[in-house]
């Protein structure tokens, strides 16, 4: 296989990157294939859950689904809690970092967000501000980011819940990440 003749990349020429490029863009566009592989390869749980993080993606992105949302809020409910597995300090920042340049505005603070917001629901059980949200009490997307916690995230951990299959999902997942991506925030 071809490789670039440089091992510093100041000393690249513009036929190396022309050839990088074709490849990676072979590559962003296979980005929803990844996403979807990760999504069903998460069958375990942090202990303590009654179900795994795929069930809980589920759930939300089921629940996101039947309440008539967007095929872009569906992908992003679904994909909210993808950072768990490997930043679980800043999940909500993870999952909005890779939904950003395909979602609007709005669904990427609503999912930046989210975990903050959460909190509201546990917080105070552990001896912190369970309205930590309120610092964003006058952010356009406040009340959205309610809702999505409320209807979505805080109400998907039950064990009986019939949700949707992950290829159900997959359609819209290709979708959304076959857009061309947004380039206004």
């Amino acid at each position: 296989m071809k490789k670039v003749s440089f091992t510093e990349m100041k000393k690249g020429t513009k036929d190396d990157y022309l050839f990088l490029d074709k490849h990676e863009q072979k590559y962003v566009n296979q980005t929803a294939e990844r996403i979807l592989k990760f999504m069903s390869s998460l069958t375990q749980t942090l202990e303590g859950y009654q179900i795994s993080r795929l069930e809980h993606s589920l759930q939300s992105a089921t629940r996101a689904f039947k309440a008539g949302e967007s095929e872009e809020m569906v992908v992003a409910t679904l994909l909210h809690d993808i950072g768990d597995e490997l930043a679980p300090m800043n999940h909500s920042e993870y999952a909005a970092t890779i939904l950003k340049p395909y979602v609007s505005e709005k669904t990427h603070w609503i999912i930046e967000k989210h975990g903050e917001f959460q909190a509201y629901y546990y917080a105070h059980h552990l001896g912190k501000n369970r309205n930590i949200r309120d610092k964003y009490r006058d952010h356009k997307f406040y009340q959205a980011t309610l809702d999505f916690c409320e209807k979505y995230d805080q109400s998907s951990f039950d064990p009986n819940y019939k949700s949707l299959p992950l290829s159900h999902f997959e359609p819209m997942v290709k979708k959304i990440f076959s857009r061309k991506p947004y380039s206004h925030f």
